[in-house]
Parts: C-alpha cells; structure tokens; sequence
C-alpha cells in the first residue's frame, strides 16, 4: 500500500518514548502497593500497551481483549463487536484499559461497562492519543499521551488498511 501525499510527523520516537515514560511514572505512583491488571485493547495499542507496562514500577497483569469497530475505513462505524474476551479473573481487581486512540469514545464505554459487570475494584483508560472533538459517548480517558485534533493518525500500532502499525512515530497525512 502507498501513500499519495507526503506524511506528517506529529510525534516522533523521542517524544512518544519520553510521553510514555511519564505516563509510567503517573500510574505506578496511582497504583503505589497495588497490582494492577492491564487489559490491552488489539490490536491498535499493542504498541503502546508494551512499552507503558515496562514503565510501570507496580506488580502489572496483562491480558488483552480484541474489539472492532472501525474494519479497514477511517471513521468508527459505530458498532462495537467484542471478538476475543480477556481470560483473567479480574474481580476485586484494579483494571487498567489501555488503548491507542479514542475517538467517539462508543468503543471504550462499552468495554469499560462490559468489564464492569466482572466487578474489579476500579477501572481506568488510558489511550496514547485522545481526540475528543470527535466525542459522542460520555467517556473521558484517566490518562492520555497526546491530546490531538480530528486528523486521520497512523503509526505506532495505528494501522491504514492492514498496514503501517510498525511505524515509530504517529503522522498524519492530513494537513
């Protein structure tokens, strides 16, 4: 797959690694002497997801759950469809949802209302890149990388089509 326009870099590696670092930090001081179960959302943030639990300073969990709502197009079709569940038992947990990107934010509430019916002791998002221009559910992120516009961002395990998800840095073609 090429690309027609030239990329744009919004975040290179330096930064992404120095943002991710800082995250870490964050959540192991908010999760000081508890364990904590990360549930990463594939495929988008395995990325992300690996790098943030090897800044994390606190005992970490980690399972994933696949979801789908976007198929090979740019924009959420707005239906969620939870392909593969989690296998850890999480009640009484601290669940930590880490995600690539939120967007409507319809994906991430459901899953955090279906992870709710497992009854863990908390819940919190984390997404590397927050768009909330395009926010149609009632869902904010308890941590975010960036806070971006509404551009079509690829990169750092955001995939075009099947592809592009090996890419060190997030860029977007938009201008």
């Amino acid at each position: 797959m090429e690309f027609n326009k030239k990329p744009k870099i919004l975040f290179d590696e330096d930064e992404i690694a120095k943002r991710v670092k800082e995250l870490g930090k964050g959540i192991s001081n908010d999760y000081k002497g508890d364990n904590i179960v990360v549930i990463s959302l594939l495929r988008g943030s395995f990325v992300f997801a690996a790098d943030l639990v090897r800044a994390l300073h606190v005992p970490v969990n980690v399972d994933f759950m696949t979801t789908s709502s976007y198929g090979h197009s740019e924009t959420s079709s707005g239906i969620v469809e939870i392909i593969n569940d989690i296998r850890t038992d999480i009640k009484g947990k601290h669940v930590l949802i880490v995600d690539d990107i939120m967007d409507s934010g319809n994906t991430m509430k459901e899953v955090v209302e279906y992870i709710g019916e497992e009854e863990p002791k908390s819940i919190k998002v984390c997404v590397m890149l927050d768009k909330p221009s395009r926010r149609e559910a009632d869902i904010t992120p308890d941590y975010v990388g960036f806070t971006i516009p509404d551009v079509f961002i690829v990169g750092y395990g955001l995939n075009y089509g099947d592809y592009y998800r090996n890419i060190p840095y997030i860029f977007t073609f938009d201008d």
